[in-house]
């Protein structure tokens, strides 16, 4: 029962700590760069911010490598270690090793820099006008073209990095 002076929105918010733009970027790609990498099945733990395997103990993670965590409650994603900030917790899942190359990952930083320049709600992109006029002046704002698709001519990371994504997509 919620008393006086609570509110069912106080609890604290949990801002996810891992390496978003990797995730969404090896999502889009359907490429988790893991060929020749060791996959781990099985219990995880993660205590005072390090994860471990309770079945293999030292999964050869080596500092600067990125590795997916799959099947956590508060960890699901793509971290690098040495730079990332985990939630303790157990749970039964897997942690793929990664190799991901240098370009992708500048592509990456690529991304979240025109994220943060033109992808927010504050964004001229995000207008929901294609055309405006007023006291004289008037204004439309182009379709199609680069970066855009017929259904929108809003553009998305994905259409503006198209050709450098291409690269590493699977099917």
């Amino acid at each position: 029962m919620i008393g006086a002076g609570d509110s069912l929105f106080s609890a604290p918010i949990v801002v996810f700590k891992g390496d978003y733009m990797i995730t969404e970027v090896c999502l889009y790609l359907r490429n988790w760069f893991n060929r020749f990498q060791p996959r781990f099945y099985g219990q995880f733990r993660i205590k005072d911010g390090v994860l471990i395997s309770l079945h293999d103990r030292d999964m050869g993670i080596q500092d600067n490598q990125y590795y997916r965590i799959i099947g956590s409650v508060f960890n699901d994603g793509v971290y690098k270690k040495g730079s990332e900030e985990l939630i303790d917790e157990e749970w039964d899942g897997a942690v793929w090793l990664m190799a991901v190359p240098k370009d992708v990952e500048q592509l990456a930083a690529d991304i979240k820099e025109w994220q943060v320049k033109y992808g927010g709600s504050s964004s001229e992109n995000m207008s929901p006008f294609q055309s405006e006029s007023f006291g004289g002046y008037s204004y439309s704002k182009g379709s199609g073209g680069s970066g855009g698709s017929s259904s929108s001519s809003v553009p998305t990371w994905q259409a503006v990095f198209a050709d450098r994504l291409a690269r590493y997509k699977k099917l």
